[in-house]
């Protein structure tokens, strides 16, 4: 069964073209369905559980969609841009466990005097910030 996210997701999807495969719907599924951060390969290992003639150019097709509708954000890690979470709700930045994977929003930061200090040492006209924190959590915590 379709979580409510995923849901949405596929409406999103078909509203803006894209026909709802079954590979399609695996993909969204298995990310709609995590608070973990995957990378498409693991997206393409767990979605093959549910479709297994699942290609992976599919799934990089359909987090590509995903990314460009807002419905998913890129999650930076020592090796790059290589994994996705779903988007927060609003302007809300992310905390990721380098040890699990699993992320977290937060919000209430006061960035503005600092975007201000950099636009006025730079030059810049700072339009916008994305903040990721990075760590472990609390169950990565406990079991080292």
């Amino acid at each position: 069964m379709d979580s409510p996210p995923a849901q949405q997701w596929l409406a999103a999807l078909h509203g803006n073209g894209y026909r709802l495969t079954g590979a399609r719907s695996a993909v969204v599924e298995t990310v709609a369905g995590t608070r973990r951060a995957l990378t498409p390969h693991d997206v393409y290992e767990a979605a093959r559980a549910r479709y297994p003639a699942l290609g992976l150019v599919t799934v990089y097709r359909t987090l590509e969609k995903l990314e460009q509708l807002g419905l998913i954000q890129r999650v930076h890690g020592q090796g790059g841009c290589q994994a996705f979470i779903s988007s927060g709700i609003g302007h809300q930045h992310l905390l990721l466990c380098q040890n699990c994977g699993r992320a977290a929003y937060f919000e209430g930061d006061d960035l503005d005097p600092l975007m201000a200090s950099i636009a006025g040492k730079t030059g810049y006209n700072v339009r916008e910030h994305w903040l990721q924190l990075f760590g472990l959590c609390s169950d990565c915590q406990q079991a080292n």
